[in-house]
């Protein structure tokens, strides 16, 4: 209890000035997500698949520009790739080729039909054409 002036604050006082506080303190309904809001984004945010250096590079260096449908689709490979196990996989998209991890969602190299002229790709556990 806290004496001011030699003096008590009354019961209503009190009560005014700690529900004031806890009303105060409570954070505002429109800021605040939903645990349902925050899983969705969450997961999204896992759906999406990552460049790493070396491949925004090689994607910069053949001039290979992706569509928003193919970006879409290489998703997908690598969702489905995901869904059979696949570690390392080989990802065909019209006339490019990546190389996805898969655990990490990240594109390892990206190349055209011309830079794959060979048709051997290495250190892939899996294939997907899309």
């Amino acid at each position: 209890m806290k004496v001011q002036n030699n003096t008590y604050f009354s019961i209503e006082q009190l009560k005014d000035q700690y529900l004031n506080q806890s009303q105060a303190m409570a954070p505002a309904k429109a800021d605040e997500k939903s645990f349902r809001q925050i899983l969705e984004s969450q997961q999204k945010a896992e759906s999406q698949v990552k460049f790493s250096k070396h491949a925004a590079g090689r994607l910069a260096d053949r001039n290979i520009e992706l569509t928003e449908n193919q970006l879409d689709r290489l998703k997908e490979g690598a969702q489905k790739a995901g869904a059979k196990g696949i570690k390392e996989s080989l990802v065909i998209v019209d006339q490019l080729a990546f190389i996805v991890n898969i655990p990490s969602s990240t594109v390892v190299t990206a190349m055209n039909r011309q830079d794959a002229a060979e048709n051997i790709f290495t250190n892939i556990d899996g294939a997907v054409i899309i």
